[in-house]
């Protein structure tokens, strides 16, 4: 049933991007919903039982409501898609303040107003609950760990000079000979795992926390630097296996069922699915359908480099005046969530091929609206 409802969200996010941009040229927006409709990785995303598809259509969806004609009701609409974005996943709270700005622009002042009233109030209701649950403030209980992971690609102990509790988190290796990020959070040799308790207890998220801003705050340049090279790897042509053989191959169709989870986190999430669905919960592999779908996803893949194209189009449709007729001015919202999407990831946790995929969708949106003479653009 989860599959899917998501495979029925990616069509309806396709439909939303279809929608906005037929009014102009329909094969245009044929090409605009294409990859979020026929790359495998988005299909193969529907298929796993990850918050991305949700994320994906909610926010295209305020993109869709925050590019037409703003009144107080698209407005609150808005803000709670927003709200349930946010809710799904914790990326979406900066996302807030992208729309605050163009709606703004767009709407006024007022306008503004009731898209925050609908999206905050939610979004406090959920926090006030987590406090009361957890004793806990925040949304999530692990902003600190990957945080920590984000910083280990460059922390240097020797410069950040940390007190004795925060060096216990450490790793004497210089970076260039360090694992991928990720081993940091789930890996049974990580000094953060290591550490007593569970590795996202508060003692321990709050630990990594002062740890990882410490880094940045002694290494701005190397944090900066790093968070340039992981973004990079949005953009490379093919695809190669990052950050380990065992998550990279969660994005591929299987040939045969997957072997059972190792990471100790997900071992629970396996037992207890187990123990709710009373019996196993395997991935089934039948052929020749399974065939059919692996040989699609070997051609059918949006190139990284691809979407760096894509990106590309409406700055310079804006610096070269791409029409004589004046295009439409509202492509810069979903121009920068689709960066914000890419960015704040790897800014504040890791790169993943997957959080890629729901950036796609607005990055396509984006630069048909960009060439889109502004007489043609309807609601």
């Amino acid at each position: 049933m989860v599959a899917f409802v998501q495979h029925a969200l990616g069509v309806a996010t396709a439909v939303l991007v279809y929608v906005v941009v037929r009014r102009w040229k329909p094969w245009v927006g044929v090409l605009a919903a294409a990859p979020v409709l026929l790359d495998a990785y988005q299909i193969e995303l529907e298929h796993l039982l990850v918050s991305d598809t949700l994320f994906m259509f909610l926010i295209t969806l305020a993109v869709w409501l925050g590019i037409g004609p703003l009144g107080w009701r698209r407005a609150l609409i808005i803000g709670v898609a927003l709200a349930a974005a946010t809710l799904t996943r914790t990326i979406g709270l900066p996302l807030i303040a992208v729309f605050g700005f163009f709606l703004f622009r767009y709407g006024g002042l007022k306008t503004v107003a009731i898209m925050l009233a609908g999206a905050l109030l939610p979004i406090a209701a959920y926090a006030g609950w987590f406090y009361a649950t957890y004793h806990r403030t925040g949304l999530v209980g692990s902003n600190g760990v990957f945080l920590y992971v984000r910083t280990m690609t460059f922390a240097d102990c020797a410069v950040m000079r940390p007190p004795p509790d925060v060096a216990v988190l450490c790793d004497p290796r210089p970076p260039g000979e360090r694992p991928p990020p990720q081993f940091y959070a789930w890996d049974p040799e990580s000094p953060l795992v290591k550490l007593p308790g569970i590795t996202f207890s508060q003692e321990n998220d709050a630990l990594a926390q002062r740890f990882a801003l410490l880094a940045i705050k002694s290494q701005p340049v190397e944090y900066a630097s790093s968070l340039v090279a992981e973004l990079s790897r949005t953009f490379v042509l093919g695809r190669p296996i990052y950050p380990d053989p065992e998550v990279y191959a969660h994005y591929e169709f299987p040939a045969r069922t997957p072997p059972p989870p190792q990471r100790y986190v997900a071992t629970v999430g396996a037992e207890l699915a187990e123990e709710y669905e009373r019996g196993p919960i395997a991935t089934q592999v039948i052929e020749p359908y399974a065939a059919w779908i692996r040989a699609y996803q070997d051609v059918a893949a949006l190139p990284g480099t691809l979407v760096l194209i894509v990106l590309l189009i409406p700055p310079i449709a804006a610096a070269t005046r791409f029409r004589r007729q004046p295009t439409d001015s509202r492509w810069g919202l979903p121009y920068a969530l689709a960066w914000a999407l890419l960015v704040v990831p790897v800014a504040t946790a890791v790169f993943d091929y997957r959080y890629v995929l729901p950036a796609v969708p607005l990055a396509c949106l984006a630069a048909a609206r960009s060439l889109t003479p502004r007489h043609k653009i309807r609601t």
